[in-house]
């Protein structure tokens, strides 16, 4: 019986030491794992850090376009941004109408047509300006008669008289449509059936035809305007604000306008209005626009930039040097002359074509400020997998 429990009793203590070495290797386990986990996402944060790394020779860079430049501390002009829209240079336009009922047979221009000064828009016939014609041939002719015999055989008054007579008529026909070396062409012909009451409107100025509001055949009432003809080489640019917003700046501050805030055009402030808009309660100014390659246009909308002053010195990158990485404001920071990295910024205002810089560089950085978006595209496609820039 003693016998038995021995044998019992040892198998029993043998069961329970296996048992505990079962345990003691899974508690070992337990404390391993977590240690073979943290190594290993240290391994892979280390991989991350270095494939974030843009590694490009001088020769892959200049293919791509990546250039670098230094940052630096620089005083920046100050500005103030609005949204504005083009008009015409009233000053270099002009708007031809008739000033007696008239009828429309020959049209000479077309919308869009580029016309210098002296060319005739369009042809006109008017019973008034008939019989205006008239009159200039007769009054002429008893001019010419009455001067021929001088003073000393005709009367002062008659004189004086036919002399009135021929500057009144001549100018009547001017003051209606005709030019002075068209109504001068009349009195020096021969042929009286000239005064047909047919008359050219002539183009006052050059420019661009901006509107030919007319058709052959057609009664024109005095006032109406015809053609508008305006010089597109300087156009004008009207923004306005509310008064608080407008910082001091005069005439003659330089100031830029922009279709699409990439390509800007050069301006300078020539008026600012003294009286409010009574709807809005708005001041307004204008801008002279120099538009010699024709890319402005009368109503389209830009974006207005006016220098207001300078600012104290401050750390700054071009704004082709800032891209956004996930959300941020970043840029790509070059290191060891082979390698850019992406460093997030703590980005200021945007003045011009600078952005000011807060905090995440230092003076002296250099970071790429042209082929910013391939070295994006190559940040990007290390990012999910395709393999460490190179």
């Amino acid at each position: 019986m003693n016998l038995h429990r021995s044998a019992a009793a040892m198998h029993t203590e043998n069961r329970l030491a296996g048992v505990s070495k079962r345990w003691a290797a899974c508690l070992c386990l337990a404390f391993l794992v977590p240690a073979h986990a943290q190594d290993a996402d240290h391994d892979e944060h280390g991989e991350d850090e270095e494939g974030s790394a843009i590694r490009m020779t001088l020769d892959e860079r200049a293919s791509a376009g990546v250039t670098v430049q230094a940052i630096a501390r620089r005083a920046l002009s100050e500005s103030l941004r609005l949204p504005g829209e083009v008009v015409i240079n009233a000053y270099r336009s002009a708007r031809v109408t008739t000033r007696i009922p008239a009828q429309v047979i020959a049209r000479h221009v077309r919308l869009g047509d580029h016309i210098e000064a002296g060319r005739p828009l369009l042809t006109l016939s008017s019973v008034e300006m008939a019989a205006a014609q008239g009159a200039l041939i007769i009054a002429d002719r008893e001019w010419q008669r009455v001067r021929s015999l001088g003073r000393d055989t005709v009367s002062a008054q008659r004189y004086t008289e036919a002399q009135v007579a021929r500057q009144q008529a001549f100018g009547k026909v001017v003051a209606y449509g005709m030019t002075e070396s068209q109504a001068e062409a009349l009195t020096q012909s021969d042929d009286a059936g000239r005064a047909t009451g047919v008359f050219d409107l002539i183009a006052p100025q050059a420019g661009t035809v901006l509107q030919d509001d007319f058709i052959v055949g057609e009664l024109i009432e005095p006032g109406r305007v015809l053609v508008s003809i305006t010089d597109e080489s300087v156009m004008w640019v009207e923004a306005q604000t509310v008064p608080s917003a407008l910082p001091e700046f005069d005439e003659g501050a330089r100031a830029r306008v922009s279709l699409d805030r990439v390509v800007w055009l050069e301006g300078t402030v020539i008026q600012r209005q003294h009286l409010l808009d009574e709807t809005t309660r708005t001041q307004g100014f204008r801008i002279e626009v120099d538009n010699a390659g024709d890319r402005l246009h009368p109503g389209q909308f830009v974006e207005v930039e006016i220098e207001t002053g300078m600012s104290a010195p401050a750390l700054a990158v071009p704004n082709t040097a800032v891209t956004l990485i996930d959300g941020a404001p970043a840029v790509f920071r070059l290191e060891n002359g082979a390698e850019f990295h992406a460093e997030e910024i703590d980005a200021g205002p945007t003045v011009g074509d600078w952005t000011v810089v807060r905090g995440g560089l230092f003076e002296g950085d250099e970071v790429a400020v042209g082929g910013v978006f391939h070295l994006k595209s190559l940040l990007l496609k290390s990012a999910i997998g395709e393999g460490h820039a190179h």
